[in-house]
């Protein structure tokens, strides 16, 4: 049974992601961006550098709880989690102050690329829930149920942070 601040998180994670989820689906599907008076031009590349910078703290996050330094993995999960919160509000600001950017690739890579996006897209709507479960566990101490879904969690998670990297280099002409 589930006590009361189990029951609180699960209904904080719930909103928080549909709400994320939702925001995301208005800014990219139905509002259309651009028009804004501010430049946002550089953000991508300093998003490819947040996503570049997660993947690497992942990694040795992951290296450090296998060499049992569990201290050292907390602060690099956390630092991890802190370049993808950052990245999350970059992408933000570009992408309400610019809109999207088209692919102008064709032939196959085109293929490529939307093979890539598409699975980048669908697996970062899940990573927000399952990063703060992760968290959540770890922070009550329950790590074997914190191993559990990590082992789901990282390889999801550096995923979708080293697309993020290869989707910015397939944009640029």
């Amino acid at each position: 049974m589930p006590s009361q601040s189990d029951r609180s998180f699960w209904i904080f994670n719930t909103v928080v992601s549909i709400a994320g989820i939702g925001f995301l689906g208005w800014l990219l599907l139905i509002r259309e961006g651009g028009g804004a008076h501010a430049d946002f031009s550089f953000m991508p590349a300093v998003n490819a550098a947040l996503n570049a910078t997660a993947a690497t703290l992942l990694v040795l996050g992951f290296a450090a709880i296998r060499s049992g330094r569990r201290e050292l993995h907390k602060r690099l999960m956390v630092s991890a989690f802190a370049a993808s919160a950052v990245f999350l509000v970059g992408y933000v600001l570009y992408h309400y102050a610019h809109g999207d950017t088209q692919y102008q690739g064709v032939g196959a890579i085109r293929t490529v690329y939307f093979t890539v996006l598409i699975t980048h897209v669908v697996l970062s709507i899940v990573m927000l829930p399952m990063i703060l479960t992760t968290f959540y566990l770890a922070t009550r101490e329950r790590f074997a149920a914190h191993k559990r879904l990590a082992r789901w969690t990282l390889p999801i998670w550096l995923y979708v942070s080293v697309t993020g990297v290869v989707i910015y280099f397939m944009l640029r002409p």
